[in-house]
């Protein structure tokens, strides 16, 4: 795992960025993987910047969801996949048709978690897949004690998560879902490169646990441990509680440029 530790969540946005913009050189119609939520909008600004300047051909890019909520309205503004397409597709000047989600609004909703978890792998399987990390460690909607090899599949929200997300809902947790259809643990570790953003002193201690602690169902996002190729971005705030900051920045520092993140 390889531990970055940039100034703020800007500079953190740049990086990725630049990441995506060089996967995109080298292959086009990459399927990029997004997370939602506020920690990667920075990610998504730096990205959209390059395409409008003409830095960045992103008109093959393909986009594909990490989680969903179950039982919302298609075309409901705070699904994710509206959010997505707001912050990310649209902003990319992309078309819906290059976007891949699961469907929350299924009748079925065990066999849309399994047609998603296909879908991915017959397009290829994730080249990049961005993610966020919980104060508890959770990654996707994959809470503490989640499987380490669980696959695409419905997870119940704990009341926290909940009361959390009300604001997006007019601050009423009755109209929040109860229920996610999330990529598992053990799907997220099928793409190639996971990186994962983390900004602010709040995620300090999950840093830390993930980063330095053992390899635990308790704390989620340890997994990435498990990748050949997985990243961590994180700002000084976050980075606080890391007892091997120093070691990280020098390594980063000595890094041959041709090897990007």
């Amino acid at each position: 795992m390889e531990v970055v530790i940039v100034p703020d969540a800007k500079a953190g946005g740049e990086l990725i960025a630049e990441a995506i913009a060089a996967l995109l050189s080298r292959k086009p119609d990459a399927l990029l993987g997004v997370a939602t939520g506020s920690t990667p909008l920075p990610i998504y600004q730096a990205l959209a910047a390059k395409v409008r300047s003409g830095a960045v051909d992103a008109s093959r890019a393909r986009i594909c969801q990490l989680d969903e909520y179950v039982g919302l309205p298609a075309g409901h503004p705070e699904s994710y996949r509206s959010v997505v397409l707001r912050e990310v597709v649209e902003p990319l000047g992309l078309s819906e048709a290059s976007f891949m989600g699961p469907d929350g609004s299924a009748e079925d909703v065990l066999a849309a978690c399994q047609a998603y978890d296909k879908a991915l792998a017959e397009a290829g399987g994730v080249d990049l897949q961005l993610l966020g990390i919980g104060t508890d460690g959770h990654i996707g909607f994959n809470e503490p004690c989640s499987s380490l090899a669980s696959r695409t599949r419905i997870k119940t929200l704990t009341e926290q998560t909940r009361v959390d997300n009300a604001r997006f809902f007019d601050n009423d947790i009755t109209q929040v879902p109860h229920h996610v259809i999330t990529q598992g643990i053990g799907t997220i570790l099928e793409s190639r490169h996971p990186i994962l953003l983390a900004t602010g002193e709040g995620k300090a201690d999950a840093v830390a646990q993930t980063v330095e602690g053992p390899v635990a169902s308790i704390v989620p996002a340890s997994a990435l441990q498990l990748h050949p190729h997985a990243t961590v971005v994180v700002d000084e705030a976050a980075a606080s509680k890391l007892k091997l900051a120093d070691y990280f920045r020098a390594t980063y520092a000595a890094k041959p440029l041709w090897q990007g993140l």
